[in-house]
C-alpha cells in the first residue's frame, strides 16, 4: 500500500467550528421545561434513545434532534405535554439552525497551509441546507476543493469520495472528532485517521480508540500540518 499522501478530508461540526455546545445548551433549556416531569438524567437518557430510535429515519442533524425532543416530552409526560412546550421546542430547533458560525482555533490557518500542498475537502453529515448555511458564513468554502455532505460517513462513503476528490482512500487522511464517524470508518477505508478531540462529543459518536498503525491524535488543528510532515517524509 502506498504511503503517498494527495488528499485531506475535514470533518466540519466541532472540527472547523462549534457545534455540539448549541446542543448542550438546547438540551439544559429542555430539560427546564419538563422539570415538573422528571429529573434531567431520566430526561437526557430518554432523549438519547429517541436519537438512537430515529437516526435510521431522520438521519443526523437539528430537525431530527428537534423532532426526538419532542417525541421524548411526549412520552415522558404520558402524551400530556402542553402546547406551549412543543412550540418552544420548535423555537428552539429553529434556533439552532441560524446560530452564527465561530470557527475553532487554528481552523483557517490550517485550511490555507495544507491546501498549497493536497487536494482539500470537506466531509460531514446532517441537515443539507443547515451544513451548507454555516459552510457559507464559516468562509472557509473557497478554500476546499470539494464538499460532501453525506446522511453518514462509512468506509464506503470514504472510498467514493477519495477516489473521486483525490487518488484513492489509502492515500487519504481524515481528521476529526468523532472516533466514530471520521477515524474509524476512514482506517477501515485503508486511510490515515486522525483524531482532533473536543470538549463535547454527542455520546452516539463514541468508540474504541483503534489499535491501528494508520491512527494518530492531535490537540488540535494546529498540530496537523507537523504531524502530516512525519507521515509524507
Amino acid at each position: 500500500m502506498s504511503h503517498t499522501l494527495t488528499t485531506i478530508g475535514f470533518d466540519a461540526d466541532d472540527t472547523l467550528w462549534h457545534n455540539e455546545r448549541f446542543f448542550t445548551l438546547t438540551q439544559d433549556h429542555f430539560a427546564s421545561l419538563l422539570a415538573d416531569h422528571t429529573d434531567r438524567d431520566t430526561l437526557m437518557a430518554r432523549l438519547l434513545e429517541a436519537e438512537r430510535r430515529n437516526l435510521p429515519h431522520y438521519g443526523f442533524g437539528i430537525k431530527g434532534f428537534t423532532l426526538s425532543m419532542i417525541e421524548t416530552a411526549i412520552e415522558v409526560t404520558d402524551g400530556r405535554v402542553p402546547a406551549s412546550v412543543i412550540a418552544q421546542l420548535l423555537d428552539t430547533g429553529r434556533d439552532m439552525l441560524s446560530h452564527e458560525v465561530e470557527l475553532l482555533p487554528h481552523a483557517l490557518e490550517t485550511v490555507e497551509d495544507l491546501r498549497h500542498g493536497y487536494k482539500v475537502i470537506v466531509i460531514t453529515k446532517g441537515d443539507l441546507l443547515d451544513q451548507e448555511r454555516k459552510l457559507a458564513q464559516s468562509g472557509l468554502r473557497d478554500l476546499f476543493d470539494g464538499v460532501e455532505i453525506v446522511s453518514a460517513k462509512t468506509a464506503a462513503e470514504y472510498i467514493r469520495i477519495f477516489a473521486q476528490y483525490g487518488t484513492g482512500a489509502d492515500q487519504g487522511l481524515m481528521v476529526g472528532n468523532s472516533m466514530a464517524s471520521d477515524v474509524v470508518p476512514m482506517i477501515h477505508a485503508g486511510g490515515w485517521g486522525v483524531f482532533a478531540p473536543h470538549d463535547v462529543v454527542w455520546e452516539i459518536e463514541h468508540a474504541a480508540t483503534p489499535d491501528h498503525n494508520r491512527f494518530r491524535e492531535i490537540g488540535n488543528l494546529g498540530e496537523l500540518p507537523a504531524l502530516i510532515e512525519t507521515l509524507v517524509c
